[in-house]
């Protein structure tokens, strides 16, 4: 059943985000400053390509990644927090939807806090 949630999700708008995170992670690792912000970037795009059987938890980040989370929220985090909450809301308006709902709140969670979140199997 994950493999067939995985392959929907990826041919219905997976593969796209995850081609958008990665680039996002990539443009940010040009400069040194932004290289952390673009590791955690292409940590979402690996999720966001393949989310069904996995979990995230927002754990230990320490000082440098609560001044990382800070940063992240004030540019960029929040937006795609925010959009991928209105994606999870439009997924769940239809019961077939619901997974894909749920997955996108699971991405909004990450997006929003990234500095300290681990992916882990289910």
């Amino acid at each position: 059943m994950r493999f067939l949630g995985n392959l929907l999700w990826l041919v219905f708008g997976g593969l796209a985000a995850g081609i958008g995170w990665t680039v996002a992670g990539l443009l940010f690792c040009v400069t040194i400053i932004g290289i952390p912000f673009g590791v955690q970037a292409l940590k979402i795009a690996g999720f966001v390509i393949w989310p069904f059987g996995r979990e995230v938890s927002i754990g230990d980040f320490g000082v440098g990644g609560a001044v990382g989370n800070v940063l992240w929220i004030l540019l960029l985090g929040w937006e795609l927090a925010v959009g991928h909450v209105i994606a999870g809301l439009f997924f769940y308006v239809t019961v077939i939807g619901i997974p894909f709902g749920r997955q996108h709140i699971k991405l909004a969670r990450l997006a929003f806090l990234p500095f300290g979140g681990e992916i882990r199997y289910v």
